[in-house]
């Protein structure tokens, strides 16, 4: 069954059991209230006549006539029973009001019984009192009056409740099917919205109607995680999208060191060997070179992957400035004093914690790069400072520069700003420079004005949110 009709069943029988209680207790009220006019009238019949034969006074015609308004009878016996006044003559119908009567006059109290007394198959409300007249004779004054015009308004009044509560109970039904359409109208706007969502589809949000009430929380709580599930997705296809670039790049990167070390195999193989051993020797060179670039490739992406995989690191508290030193001195014997590299020393230590190796590279890949894009005869500069709460290592050279354009992308993997100059190069270098300073929670940043000259810059937090090497050596072994 469908929730609206769920929900209007339990409106409706909620607000029927609430009417039906309401109605039976009514009825039951205002049925006692009939009931209790009719034997309140009679006792007030009843005492006034008591009243008159007290006084000693006659019954004239006028008291007849207000004694018996309203179906009400009155009848006088004496102290023997004998029947003194009754103009109705209902006291020879027989003799069924004598125990009414009787217990007024021994006991000397009001009685009253129900007894069918006066005809018509409808019980009468008989109230009997004892009287004495001013000479001391007794008297027993007997009021009645009949149930028949109170059950007949009773009826009455049942038949009107039960109409007004039959008629409540179909416009409870109405309202609850109303009302529960309109608090279901905001799910059938989020199912409709829902079924045009197509698959992979999730830029589009579900309608919130009232962002205050359950629905509304509901709604924005799965519009919160559609948009993780649309970054998460957005993320997953930028990935696989990186990883088919990735193989491409690799494949094409393999392909020409694999053709010259075939071609080079092949031509020995057929006749350099016994032939011409000059061009056997150049051709063993080319391979050895070309398996070489194939190393160092296949090095550089294996250390890519390692990083992607959450490679662990051996992290310590280590002085930048030492680190930069060491690449520096590395960098300026490559060189062989073609480019000039030089090292800015600072007062005192800049420490840091962070993988000592992995920020040597860092730094290697930095100075590797200004020295490969800088013209002989130019200047390299290295540099550690404290910046922004953290500390950085900065490389800066007077080389050819890079343009506005290409600055955002010298971090894409096989990127190579300056074909003519990246010989021997794989285009991974700044790719895996980036990756250890992310892994670090850091940032590598670069800025550069063509033909004046780049600055690559190394951030690392002071504290880093990777556990140091004797920390995690204190974690207790798995079990």
């Amino acid at each position: 069954m469908p929730i609206r009709w769920r929900l209007t069943l339990f409106i409706a029988l909620a607000i029927g059991a609430i009417l039906l209680v309401l109605g039976v207790a009514l009825f039951i009220l205002l049925s006692e209230a009939q009931l209790s006019t009719v034997e309140d009238t009679a006792e007030k019949r009843a005492a006034e006549a008591a009243d008159i034969i007290r006084s000693g006074q006659t019954l004239q015609a006028h008291d007849v006539k207000d004694l018996t308004l309203e179906g009400v009878f009155v009848i006088i016996r004496n102290g023997e029973g004998k029947v003194l006044y009754d103009p109705l003559n209902l006291a020879e119908s027989g003799a069924k009001d004598r125990i009414v009567w009787e217990k007024a006059l021994d006991r000397g109290h009001p009685a009253s019984e129900q007894i069918e007394f006066s005809g018509g198959g409808v019980p009468d409300y008989i109230y009997a009192v004892r009287a004495r007249t001013p000479q001391g004779r007794a008297r027993v004054v007997e009021a009645g009056k009949s149930y028949k015009s109170a059950l007949e308004e009773i009826r009455e009044i049942g038949g009107i409740l039960a109409a007004g509560i039959g008629a409540a109970l179909v416009l409870s039904i109405g309202g609850a099917y109303l009302l529960a359409g309109t608090a279901l109208r905001p799910v059938e706007a989020v199912t409709a919205t829902a079924r045009e969502m197509g698959e992979g589809d999730l830029a589009k949000r579900l309608p919130v109607a009232n962002p205050k009430d359950e629905i509304g929380r509901l709604t924005t709580t799965i519009n919160g995680l559609l948009a993780r599930l649309d970054v998460a997705f957005r993320r997953r296809e930028e990935a696989l999208s990186r990883q088919r670039r990735f193989a491409a790049d690799a494949s094409h990167e393999l392909r020409t060191p694999l053709t010259a070390i075939s071609g080079h195999a092949r031509m020995l193989d057929e006749w350099a060997l016994d032939g011409d051993k000059e061009t056997a020797r150049r051709s063993v060179g080319t391979i050895r070179r070309e398996a070489g670039k194939m190393r160092v490739l296949i090095e550089s992406l294996l250390t890519l992957t390692r990083g992607d995989e959450g490679a662990p690191m051996e992290v310590g508290r280590y002085d930048l400035g030492a680190v930069a030193k060491e690449a520096t001195e590395t960098a300026r014997t490559s060189v062989e004093g073609k480019v000039s590299v030089d090292f800015v020393p600072n007062e005192h230590e800049v420490t840091a914690t962070f993988d000592r190796e992995r920020v040597l590279q860092v730094a290697s890949i930095l100075l590797d790069n200004a020295v490969k894009y800088t013209p002989d005869g130019g200047k390299v500069t290295v540099r550690v400072e404290e910046e922004n709460g953290g500390v950085a290592l900065a490389v800066s050279d007077t080389g050819v520069g890079i343009t506005e354009d290409q600055l955002p992308l010298v971090f894409e993997r096989f990127y190579r700003g300056d074909p003519s100059r990246s010989e021997g190069g794989t285009g991974l270098g700044l790719a895996i420079a980036r990756q250890i300073a992310q892994f670090h929670g850091g940032q590598l940043r670069a800025e550069s004005t063509p033909g004046k000259g780049s600055t690559f810059t190394l951030l690392l937090p002071k504290r880093s949110r990777l556990p140091t090497t004797s920390e995690r050596l204190k974690e207790p072994a798995p079990s």
